[in-house]
């Protein structure tokens, strides 16, 4: 009988004999790589804490333990172990398992995320609001060496230090966040796992404890922890967790059940802050996973067998034409500088770095400083060209207000990932990136229709030299422009028509004037007729085109993959105040007033009515409403419960 089968809870974890839970641990390996295999998922870095989250939950009782995941992508393995192993295959589908904790689908789950370094920062709060309640329980927060990087992590490590709070600080150190980890602390944590006289002094004296008798253990482990620590100074001087005002344990082997047992078991009665330092393997215990664990991270389905992941060749994806159209542009102009926050693949520069290692800069999971570093390359006349998912540049919100634009300085942000990504659900989407640039003063926000102008448009914003600009473009593969076309430079705030109606006009952009064009012909079909216009540009907004083509239609409907709410819909509706057009009928499209879950990302189009196909019904139907009603409170009903394919935002 599988012993998976038999793990209700965590209860039935601390059941089992150590040799029953390296079965265990197995099991869940063949698990993790049957289910993910299949959806897709964050696979190496939960390969790589079987063992220590086995641990935790054997020591530890959770959920009035709270343990605290950062990032999040590694819980797979306390989903399956928290009451979660039956629904594990519907991992990342829609209606599933989340790919991260959430709150909302266990009390097991005690903090939600899916961002970076966020883990210190809330242990801390819920430790301090135990203590305040006078309550019990145990905190523990598990992070990566790669959220370490990120200054909220630091800004955490400070306070706990300061505020003494009983609190466990697991820091898993695998050498890698996607990327291979970047930055002084990557380099000192390697210095101490690597520090020979400090690890063959280590396994001496656990050697030596399993030889004592029995009734000297407790002992034992005392004066051996008093040895360590005073051998440890000596070799690895300058221990900066100690300085911090932690109590450090380690570096200990992450894959060695037994002794992060019996180390998590006495570090459990101890009191302030501890960290202990945990060495992982990504990928453990599947081979395509260890020997590239880049590509593992997170992997689309796969081969089980072979480990070979699933591809459908053919069009490039909008990430790969944005990397090649950067090179090709560096190979000409020697001021053009590539930043990313641990990234570098994800955001299509691995070949940039590669060619112009000296000009490329992934700064770790540390949006702000990558932002405000850009910011410090601008003065001096680099070209910087900062690529990060859209998701995740909202992080530092700030710095481009206050560091770029304030100053006027010619930035390039490159957002990837805009709009909705899929699987990884409402903490990956774009959905804000539109609403959270275009009201910034000095800021251009561009989004091209299709790969031949996202190089375009990459062209436009490196000759651009007047302060910052943005452009944002979809996950996934691109419409099949062709990708060969010289770049030219496009003229800022100018858009482009692109088919001729006398009904409707259609004032799309980015990701939606392809369905725009599609909906244009299903609206044909029933006697309508709609004009379609690329905007290209959501600031400056493109008020010539707008003034000539507004008494040419009835109505107009703007159309985007950004939430309605402060995006590009807004700003139209926002002119057509301004300029006297307010009596225009008008509807605005795109993403609803919700945080959307997770699902494919043509679901998640679907869920949001913004196919052609609802799209076009959505537009009928406005079309046939009474004339006097208002478009705007009748596309954002803002109280509706979720979004609905019949909604039409």
């Amino acid at each position: 009988m599988s012993l998976l089968t038999t793990i209700r809870s965590p209860q039935d974890v601390k059941r089992l004999t150590r040799t029953e839970l390296l079965f265990l641990a197995q099991e869940i390996r063949e698990e993790l790589v049957r289910v993910v295999s299949q959806t897709g998922g964050h696979i190496a870095s939960n390969l790589g804490v079987v063992e220590l989250t086995l641990a935790l939950h054997y020591v530890y009782d959770s959920p009035m333990d709270r343990i605290v995941w950062d990032v999040g992508h590694q819980a797979y393995v306390h989903k399956l172990l928290t009451g979660r192993a039956e629904r594990f295959h519907t991992l990342r589908r829609r209606g599933g398992l989340s790919g991260f904790p959430k709150r909302s689908e266990s009390e097991h789950d005690a903090f939600g995320t899916g961002h970076g370094s966020t883990s210190l920062a809330a242990s801390l709060g819920i430790a301090t609001a135990r203590d305040l309640l006078g309550q019990r329980f145990h905190v523990i927060a598990v992070i990566g060496d790669g959220s370490m990087t990120g200054g909220l992590a630091f800004e955490g490590l400070n306070n706990i230090g300061q505020f003494k709070r009983d609190i466990l600080v697991i820091l898993n150190d695998n050498k890698m966040s996607i990327s291979k980890n970047v930055g002084a602390l990557a380099d000192y944590l390697t210095r101490i796992s690597t520090t020979p006289g400090y690890n063959r002094m280590e396994a001496d004296v656990w050697e030596l404890l399993g030889r004592l008798p029995k009734n000297l253990g407790p002992q034992a482990r005392t004066l051996a922890r008093r040895m360590r620590e005073g051998v440890r100074t000596l070799l690895v001087p300058n221990m900066p967790f100690e300085q911090w005002g932690f109590h450090y344990e380690g570096p200990v082997d992450g894959h060695d059940l037994g002794k992060l047992i019996e180390l998590l078991t006495a570090i459990k009665p101890m009191r302030g802050p501890i960290l202990l330092h945990v060495l992982t393997q990504k990928g453990r215990g599947y081979k395509p996973a260890e020997e590239n664990a880049t590509t593992f991270h997170g992997v689309g389905p796969f081969d089980p067998d072979s480990g070979e992941v699933r591809t459908t060749p053919g069009i490039p994806s909008y990430t790969e034409v944005f990397g090649r159209a950067l090179v090709e542009l560096a190979s000409r102009d020697s001021r053009i500088a590539a930043v990313t926050a641990a990234m570098r693949e994800g955001t299509g520069l691995a070949e940039f770095g590669r060619i112009y290692p000296d000009r490329f800069f992934d700064v770790g999971m540390a949006e702000q400083h990558a932002v405000t570093f850009s910011a410090g390359l601008a003065t001096q006349g680099l070209r910087p060209v900062v690529a990060i998912y859209s998701g995740f540049l909202q992080r530092a919100f700030d710095q481009i207000i206050h560091d770029v634009a304030l100053q006027k300085l010619p930035v390039v942000f490159v957002l990837d990932r805009a709009g909705v990504v899929g699987e990884d659900g409402p903490t990956h989407h774009g959905a804000f990136d539109l609403s959270y640039l275009r009201h910034i003063p000095h800021m251009i926000v561009m989004a091209p229709k299709d790969e031949g102008e996202l190089r375009h448009m990459l062209k436009t914003a490196l000759d651009h030299t007047e302060g910052p600009i943005a452009l944002r473009f979809p996950r996934g593969s691109g419409l099949g422009a062709s990708p060969d076309e010289p770049m030219k430079a496009l003229p800022i705030g100018k858009g482009e028509v692109l088919a001729e109606g006398k009904d409707v006009l259609l004032w799309a952009v980015g990701s939606m004037v392809a369905p725009a064009l599609k909906c244009r012909e299903l609206l044909g079909a029933r006697g309508i007729q709609a004009a379609v216009v690329n905007a290209r540009f959501i600031k400056p907004l493109d008020g010539d085109l707008l003034r000539s083509r507004l008494p040419t239609c009835n109505c107009l409907v703007t159309l985007e993959e950004n939430a309605v709410l402060g995006g590009f819909g807004s700003a139209v509706a926002e002119w057509l105040q301004a300029e006297g057009f307010a009596g225009t009928r008008h509807l605005l499209v795109g993403l609803p007033d919700q945080f959307i879950e997770h699902g494919t990302r043509q679901e998640l189009l679907e869920l949001c009515g913004l196919t052609p196909e609802l799209l076009a019904e959505r537009i009928e139907s406005f079309l046939r409403e009474e004339p006097q009603r208002k478009a705007f409170s009748s596309s954002t009903n803002l109280g509706d419960p979720a979004p609905s394919p019949s909604s039409g935002r």
